[in-house]
């Protein structure tokens, strides 16, 4: 497992200190199991791949792909969460705000202004 400890941290571009932060554990906890000086809990492990979307098949057994594929909804619902810890005047949590005020005449002319620029940037 510490290979791979190793590779996901390279492909997140993070090192040992920020990706042990974001997990909640020391610098020196994360070098031991890259060095295989320790073998992570399973509470670390689970944190590993909550945090950072990784298939636990492929962090534990180096089976499958390191990522988990995350749905549309689970996107959605992530950036929903993100808004709400913008400032409240951001222009993410005002553009959502707008959002949620449009009726349903709104959102059909906006499907329909959306579609035309789809269709004018196939032009080009």
């Amino acid at each position: 497992m510490e290979n791979r400890i190793k590779e996901l941290r390279k492909a997140l571009g993070l090192n040992q200190t920020d990706f042990g932060s974001k997990i909640g554990v020391k610098q020196a906890a994360i070098a031991a199991y890259e060095g295989g000086i320790r073998n992570p809990l399973d509470t670390v492990v689970l944190s590993i791949c909550k945090e950072f979307n990784v298939n636990e098949d492929w962090l534990r057994n180096g089976t499958g792909d390191m990522f988990v594929e995350r749905t549309k909804d689970d996107k959605i619902a992530d950036f929903i969460g993100d808004i709400f810890l913008e400032e409240e005047e951001s222009f993410k949590r005002r553009f959502v705000s707008m959002l949620a005020d449009m009726d349903e005449d709104q959102w059909a002319l906006l499907a329909k202004m959306a579609n035309a620029l789809l269709a004018e940037n196939k032009k080009d």
